[in-house]
């Protein structure tokens, strides 16, 4: 069997609010479109492409009924220092966001919390000391 490339191109999450959830990635996160429309926004990442979908647009063109509902899942943004994860979880929040776990040194090591989108999509801010993050935004796992 052919090995296939470990990736992930593109993660989309479903929106009830454009408008709102357009704030909180493009105010909170200072993140620009590459492509946007009344339907769907488009980041481009480092490497990959985050997706804002309307969520009724997402089931249609998926053919789900529904959602997932487990909200089993958390998306990561790391930052350069310790000290940058407290105020960017406050700059999420004023964004449209909720702190769902304040900022605070775990069991393991680092920085972290949790914020969620307006869509109650879960958002782990961290820095990790292990983890080097390139000028292009990559992050390697391990030193």
């Amino acid at each position: 069997m052919t090995k296939i490339q470990q990736q992930i191109s593109v993660v989309t999450l479903g929106t009830a609010d454009m408008a709102r959830s357009h704030r909180f990635y493009s105010e909170g996160f200072g993140w620009e479109t590459v492509f946007e429309n009344e339907f769907i926004h488009f980041y481009q990442m480092n490497g990959m492409v985050l997706g804002l979908f309307r969520n009724d647009m997402m089931l249609e063109d998926s053919g789900r009924a529904a959602f997932n509902p487990s909200g089993a899942f958390a998306l990561g943004h790391n930052v350069a220092k310790a000290e940058d994860v407290a105020p960017l979880m406050e700059r999420l929040v004023a964004a449209g966001g909720r702190i769902i776990q304040p900022a605070a040194a775990p069991p393991h090591g680092g920085m972290r919390g949790y914020v969620t989108d307006p869509d109650d999509n879960a958002w782990e801010i961290a820095w990790n000391p292990a983890w080097t993050i390139d000028e292009h935004g990559h992050v390697t796992f391990g030193v």
